[in-house]
């Protein structure tokens, strides 16, 4: 029995299809794609008209907590949020506690996602605990499952040890994704440092602290010929700067999140703490150059940033909050929004952010619609109106700027692997 999906718009950035076909699963895979297919009998028949039918979207960047904080997130809770976005694949990231950098850790997150909806990829943190002092074994942790290594959350300020990371991690060709921010210049800050830090007397965060960090990173990686990925780029020179890298032939790419594309600083006078994030919203002419490097190909990816926090820590005054956002819930209508609809990005310039791009950058051989390959679909409504409320939010967290704003775009289907995980507003 299989499952054939009939007369949506088939969009696959990978093969820069954009089109009328149909889909034939079988098993777990991609059996055929054309023109007026037919079901076999006892196939089930998924009628799509009206609806985008997408590559499986893929977040390389999500916080699940697990292990350390399971009463915020957990990892297959975290993964039936993603599928109910429209994610069959993320990559969850080592900051948790204890800090993922062993292969047992790694195992521990795979092992806790296989009874999960989607495919979970775990990265590893790039020293041992996270202090920023000691490789962790980076063999180890890549034959246990690792696909990549970062320092999310606490960034190397070492350049000896990026530098070994950069090259160590050459060897099993994965990437390292850096958290570009340099804490001496960020100095505790709360948001961006500027107009409105002043007005609002708020300590501030210069667009200086990431960008100095992305230069000497690029540079590092330059030095040692390996592969770099910055995470969430905020301003107008990080942009820049991982422009000028490409140009310069080193292997460097960049993702941002939905927040910065969608938002400037001026949420924080509105929203206080769940509109505090690090890196912060920045200014916007940021955020239109934010969607100009996502529009000419300067960021290669959209990434969540997906970062639950317990209503408690949240409501506290903005200095004692903790940074961080959730994001996989209005990623999706953000994108249509935003991009499609606000900037008219083509929905191949749009999802290939979250589809084969990122697949790319971390090895997952996943993210593109074609004969042969694992059936990871997401099947999206374009037209259809969201309002971001506390009934279309079904994280354990709540933590969001959006809430109340209405956006385009709804998941109608999530299949991974072959299986229907997401369909009728229900995780299966």
């Amino acid at each position: 029995m299989g499952i054939v999906i009939k007369n949506g718009r088939f969009i696959d950035p990978a093969s820069n299809t954009d089109d009328k076909l149909d889909i034939v699963i079988e098993k777990n895979r991609i059996k055929d794609i054309g023109n007026n297919l037919h079901p076999s009998s006892g196939d089930e028949v998924i009628d799509v008209k009206g609806s985008l039918v997408l590559p499986g979207l893929i977040d390389m960047h999500v916080h699940f907590r697990e292990p350390g904080r399971e009463d915020v997130e957990t990892i297959i809770g975290g993964s039936q949020i993603a599928a109910k976005s429209g994610f069959t694949s993320v990559c969850t990231m080592p900051n948790t506690s204890p800090v993922i950098d062993n292969q047992a850790l790694v195992r521990f997150v795979i092992m806790e996602a296989e009874k999960g909806p989607i495919n979970v990829f775990p990265t590893a943190n790039i020293t041992k605990g996270g202090k920023g002092e000691e490789i962790s074994e980076m063999g180890e942790l890549v034959k246990g499952g690792a696909v990549a290594f970062t320092d999310d959350g606490k960034p190397v300020m070492n350049s000896l040890v990026m530098r070994r990371a950069l090259e160590y991690s050459r060897m099993f060709n994965v990437p390292v994704l850096s958290h570009a921010e340099d804490k001496l210049l960020s100095d505790d800050g709360l948001m961006n440092e500027g107009i409105n830090s002043v007005r609002l007397g708020l300590r501030g965060i210069p667009r200086e602290a990431e960008e100095v960090m992305i230069a000497r990173d690029i540079i590092l990686a330059r030095l040692a010929h390996g592969r770099l990925h910055i995470c969430h780029v905020s301003s107008s020179g990080s942009v820049e700067l991982v422009r000028r890298g490409k140009s310069d032939g080193i292997s460097v790419t960049c993702e941002t999140a939905p927040h910065y594309f969608a938002l400037n600083d001026n949420a924080i006078e509105e929203y206080l703490s769940m509109a505090k994030m690090n890196p912060p919203l920045r200014t916007e002419f940021d955020r239109k150059e934010i969607i100009r490097g996502l529009k000419d190909g300067a960021i290669d990816v959209i990434a969540t940033d997906h970062a639950p926090h317990a209503l408690f820590e949240k409501m506290q005054e903005i200095e004692y909050t903790p940074f961080g956002i959730i994001g996989l819930e209005t990623a999706v209508p953000l994108i249509i929004t935003e991009l499609v609809r606000n900037n008219n990005f083509s929905y191949i310039e749009a999802f290939s952010k979250v589809t084969c791009n990122p697949s790319d950058i971390v090895n997952l051989g996943r993210g593109r619609l074609k004969h042969g390959e694992m059936a990871d679909i997401t099947i999206i409504n374009p037209e259809e109106k969201i309002l971001i409320d506390d009934k279309f939010l079904k994280s354990k967290c709540k933590n969001t700027p959006f809430i109340g704003q209405t956006l385009y775009g709804k998941v109608e289907y999530t299949i991974c692997n072959g299986e229907v995980v997401y369909a009728n507003n229900q995780v299966r």
